[in-house]
């Protein structure tokens, strides 16, 4: 049902603190300029946890107004599945493309929970279902077993392998087939995943450089590996800036430095300061003085 490029786009503020609809509106346009197949807004990277639904179903309209015809799904990533259903029948009468959903950002639910929950919300939102897979920042792992009952219900259609381990995603496409689209959520583990058959890419950094993400993405899609191992190794220690306690920061330090964003979060996260923002900084100046032309890309498939 999906493929292709994802950007997690940033949600941006105001100095006091408000959405800044005017600066995702120009930022969510360079995605679908630089040929990004969707947008997801408001997961980790789009600071969702600490949007009000309001703002959440705001930040949804805004990326829907930007993407046309492409999808645009919203995250939830609710403590209570009560309230995940909730934002569910939400965003479904906001008419978000579908849903990415995350199991349980707090309490870290067993195999019998984590079906249901996920189960109870796909349900309520009646969408199409993108499932998040994050063990490593959430605690919970949608293994191929859990994967295994949710199959036979049509709402979920793909996964976002975030597990942290390559292998992954072989056995989703060995025990299943095509009955998952398969995402890679893992910017420095992207081109391997997609090697092993991976469909989509969720990405962080492509919200700096959507032309060189999509640049990877068709190229290995078109059997062009040498041309996408050359951009993928430039991009590496942007990428690797995607798997930090500071992601959020770090992608948007990238985005002011790149497009001349701003870097506003909502607190308790405070903009990058002294040796993290100085680190940051020069793994952009070195990329950018080492920046690859790009092939040209008009006849390769979206």
């Amino acid at each position: 049902m999906w493929k292709g490029v994802f950007p997690a786009v940033t949600t941006k503020f105001t100095t006091d603190d408000t959405l800044d609809h005017k600066e995702m509106e120009r930022c969510f346009a360079l995605q679908m300029e630089a040929g990004s197949d969707g947008l997801i807004v408001c997961g980790s990277l789009g600071e969702g946890s600490m949007l009000s639904h309001e703002e959440r179903l705001a930040v949804l309209k805004t990326a829907q107004s930007v993407a046309g015809s492409k999808p645009v799904l919203l995250t939830i990533a609710e403590a209570a599945t009560r309230d995940a259903a909730e934002l569910a029948r939400k965003a479904a009468k906001a008419g978000a493309a579908g849903l990415m959903v995350v199991p349980s950002p707090i309490y870290h639910t067993n195999p019998e929970e984590t079906v249901a929950t996920l189960s109870a919300v796909a349900q309520a939102g009646d969408l199409p279902v993108m499932i998040y897979s994050n063990r490593v920042a959430y605690r919970v792992d949608v293994t191929v077993e859990i994967m295994e009952k949710l199959a036979a219900d049509k709402h979920f259609v793909a996964v976002k392998e975030s597990s942290d381990d390559i292998r992954r995603t072989t056995e989703i496409l060995s025990h299943f087939g095509d009955r998952f689209d398969v995402f890679t959520g893992v910017d420095n583990l992207a081109l391997e995943a997609l090697a092993m058959g991976a469909v989509g890419w969720v990405a962080g950094l492509v919200v700096a450089f959507p032309r060189e993400t999509v640049a990877i993405y068709r190229l290995a899609k078109a059997g062009r590996w040498d041309e996408a191992r050359a951009i993928y190794r430039w991009f590496r220690p942007l990428l690797d800036l995607d798997v930090s306690t500071y992601l959020v920061q770090n992608i948007k330090l990238v985005e002011a430095l790149e497009l001349g964003s701003t870097e506003h979060v909502r607190m308790p996260r405070m903009p990058l300061s002294g040796e993290n923002r100085k680190r940051v900084e020069q793994v952009v100046r070195d990329a950018l003085a080492a920046r690859p032309a790009l092939p040209d890309l008009s006849k390769l498939a979206a």
